[in-house]
Formats: structure tokens, C-alpha cells, sequence
């Protein structure tokens, strides 16, 4: 990502958002541990993993939460360690640790219930999705990046590292091919494109549902009744004579 200066005579660049923030720190240092114990212990692959028969059989309930942490190798844990920190660090400067955290959650949890629903329904590649076991911190990575587009949406994003895209197309991009993959392949193959669509939804839904519905009811409501109030008390406009964007009390 770039960072454009106030002044182009002194353009500069710089690669990523800075300094790390607390909690994308303690997220990393989560998912490098757990990937060390992995790659000490691949028995823990399968306890830790989305395993749709072992959350429906077998009740191991923690595997929603649990497959966020673990990683399938070097490449996969660091590419989604550099997009947590390219993305999460502004939301969560933007946000605060804790809406960021249960952000976090909720999409990765959104994207593991898409998974297990797709794996029981009668939708293409469901029964190759039943029996596989689904790894990877990619869902709460995509609600992540769908929320940098809606707060960012001009921000450009290096589309295959390559070209700058603003970050609303690139989402948009991202969404349409991640729905291509998961009917066509039935979110099955390596990558788990049903749990990138189900981290997309969810997010989307939760900064723009019923949530944001609310929100949006809130804010028209303060900015009426703020304006009964300047009324009320006769609030008028102060500066100069043809500056009417000033008020005084």
C-alpha cells in the first residue's frame, strides 16, 4: 500500500501501515506458535483443524475457533501474517483492540459455519468439503480486507503485488472470483474458497446489516435532534457575514 505526502514536493514511499498494533502483535504470535507446534506435532493438524465429521460426530467444538490458528506451511502462514498486519493494523488504530478482536472472531467464526453448512448441503463439491479438513486464518483475513475497502474504498492495493487497485474494486474482484471457485469447485481443491466467501459475507453483513442499519438510525436522530436544540436555543451563525458554515452558542 501507499502513503501519498501532503506536499508532492517530497513525494516518498513507504511499504505497509507502520508500526504494529496490539492485538494483530498477539494474533501473529498466536498463529507462529501454533504452527511451530504443528510442524512439531502434525498429529495436532487433525485435532485442530475444521474437520466437519469430528464437529458433527464427534462434538469437537473448539475446531471453529482453533482452525484460525493453523497453517498448511511457510507460504500459507506468511502471506496471511502479511495481510493481517497490512489491514489490521489501520482497522484496529481505527476500530480500537476490541471491536477489532470481535471482528476478528466473528468473521472467522462466519466463515467456519459457511464451511460446515456447505459440507452437509446438497451443493457442488459438498461431500470433498465433508471429509477434508479446512486450515487457516484466510476467512477472518477476508472480512478484514472487506472492511478496509468499505473504510478505505480508494486506498490502492497492489493487485498480484504487481499493479495498484483501489481497495473497493479489489475487493469486488476478490468476491466475484472467490464465488466462481466455491461453485465451481464447491469451495473444495487446496484453498478453501468457501470459508473466503463465508468471512466476506459475514463481514459485510456485520458492518453493514442490521448493525449498521442501526448505526445509521442513530446518527440521523442525533443530527435532528441537535438541530431542535440549536433552534431551541437560537443558535446562529458567527465569523464573518458570509462564512454560514460557522455556529456559535
Amino acid at each position: 500500500m501507499r502513503r501519498y505526502p501532503r506536499y508532492a514536493s517530497s513525494v516518498s514511499y513507504s511499504f505497509g501501515p507502520g508500526p504494529i498494533s496490539p492485538a494483530v502483535k498477539a494474533l501473529i504470535w498466536a498463529n507462529v506458535a501454533v504452527y511451530m507446534l504443528t510442524w512439531l506435532f502434525p498429529s495436532l493438524v487433525l485435532l485442530l483443524g475444521l474437520e466437519p465429521p469430528a464437529v458433527f460426530d464427534r462434538l469437537w467444538i473448539w475446531q471453529p475457533v482453533t482452525y484460525l490458528f493453523v497453517h498448511g506451511g511457510t507460504m500459507h502462514i506468511l502471506f496471511n501474517m502479511l495481510a493481517l498486519w497490512m489491514f489490521g493494523v489501520e482497522l484496529e488504530r481505527l476500530w480500537g483492540t476490541r471491536f477489532f478482536l470481535r471482528f476478528y472472531a466473528i468473521t472467522g467464526l462466519g466463515a467456519a459455519a459457511t464451511t460446515l453448512a456447505w459440507s452437509v448441503l446438497p451443493l457442488p463439491g459438498a461431500a470433498q468439503i465433508y471429509y477434508g479438513v479446512t486450515i487457516g486464518a484466510s476467512g477472518a483475513i477476508y472480512g478484514l480486507l472487506l472492511a478496509f475497502a468499505l473504510h478505505y474504498p480508494d486506498r490502492p492495493i497492489l493487485m498480484f503485488l504487481l499493479f495498484p487497485i483501489p481497495a473497493k474494486y479489489f475487493v469486488i474482484l476478490m468476491g466475484v472470483l472467490t464465488f466462481m471457485a466455491s461453485v465451481g469447485a464447491g469451495g473444495g481443491g487446496s484453498v478453501a474458497h468457501t470459508a473466503h466467501l463465508g468471512g466476506l459475507v459475514v463481514g459485510y453483513l456485520y458492518l453493514r446489516g442490521t448493525k449498521g442499519i442501526v448505526a445509521e438510525v442513530k446518527y440521523r436522530y442525533l443530527r435532528w435532534k441537535m438541530a431542535r436544540l440549536r433552534r431551541k436555543f437560537d443558535v446562529h451563525a458567527g465569523g464573518r457575514r458570509d462564512d454560514w458554515t460557522r455556529r456559535i452558542h
